[in-house]
């Protein structure tokens, strides 16, 4: 997996009741054309007529999920190495919510017990670093299982891979900016590394939204306090693109996460450190420029940023 050159970039909570991903453009990329990925939702990509008018002009839909198709069809043994590989991603993945479970829980039960600070901090510390531990264990192995994958395969080499990698980059050219939607974020994520978006994304400027922002984090962390299937825990799910970094974009925080718990937003806060854990609800933001990340500079809420001690905080500029 490459490691990308920070550029511009901005990451923005979901579009459906607050539309900035223009606003942004206008001001991070005025009058550049734009590059389209919505390969996140899957089978509707091409239904991008409302995406298409508020960006106006023609933006040109890079077809990543139709293009993956292809690919699968015209390479057979590529499409079935990589659904064992799936395979494999996902037997990892429940191994890793069995031990995920049970460390969490422990690590909670201790910080609920009642306080004996120099009994008890210590054997916190050690439930916290076990959590963490198994976080990196997990996504160490997930990137070693693509690792073999792509060692074995050569994807970027293989001939239905490379056409459309080159017809990529033909619809790029002239393009200043790339406009990254949500959707499924495992499906999207799988589509950026196939044709290798990374690398081609040279100098433009970067906007995504809900799961797009998820995706191009270094970590890829699924979350939801309260999920319909029983006690929810987050899960660090995969190594991301790692475009953006340092940060863990939390598309929409507010119905997902219970951030009203001063417990529960510290634990995620600290769990995920020292990456800064932002709330991307409806419009919300943030910006890197020079490598430096900010809250958009006109939003309707600005940014916030969960905290070690619990808090949820707005993000001064």
């Amino acid at each position: 997996m490459s490691n990308p050159r920070p550029g511009v970039l901005a990451l923005l909570g979901p579009q459906r009741t607050r539309r900035t991903v223009r606003e942004v453009l206008d001001r991070l990329a005025p009058g550049t054309p734009v590059a389209t990925v919505t390969a996140g939702w899957q089978e509707r990509e091409g239904e991008d007529t409302e995406l298409n008018a508020h960006l106006g002009g023609q933006p040109r839909n890079l077809a990543l999920y139709r293009r993956a198709e292809r690919v699968w069809r015209d390479d057979p043994e590529l499409r079935q190495a990589h659904h064992a590989f799936q395979s494999k991603l996902r037997l990892l993945r429940e191994t890793y919510n069995v031990r995920l479970a049970h460390a969490i829980d422990a690590w909670a039960a201790l910080e609920r017990m009642p306080d004996e600070p120099d009994v008890l901090d210590p054997e916190r510390l050690s439930a916290l670093e076990a959590v963490r531990d198994l976080d990196a264990s997990h996504l160490r192995r997930a990137a070693g299982l693509r690792a073999q994958f792509e060692d074995a395969l050569q994807p970027p080499a293989r001939p239905a891979v490379r056409r459309e990698r080159e017809e990529i980059t033909r619809e790029l050219d002239g393009a200043g900016a790339i406009a990254i939607a949500g959707g499924h974020v495992a499906v999207l994520l799988n589509r950026l590394l196939l044709f290798g978006l990374a690398d081609l994304v040279g100098g433009r400027v970067i906007v995504a939204w809900a799961a797009g922002a998820m995706a191009l984090a270094e970590r890829v962390v699924l979350f939801h306090d309260s999920p319909p299937q029983g006690p929810g825990h987050a899960e660090a799910l995969v190594p991301g693109l790692g475009v953006a970094r340092d940060v863990i974009p939390l598309p929409h925080a507010g119905t997902r996460l219970r951030l009203d718990d001063q417990a529960r937003v510290s634990r995620f806060a600290r769990r995920f450190g020292p990456a800064a854990s932002i709330a991307l609800d409806p419009g919300e933001g943030i910006e890197r420029t020079n490598g430096t990340w900010t809250p958009l500079a006109d939003p309707v809420r600005g940014a916030r940023r969960l905290d070690a001690d619990g808090r949820v905080e707005a993000i001064a500029r």
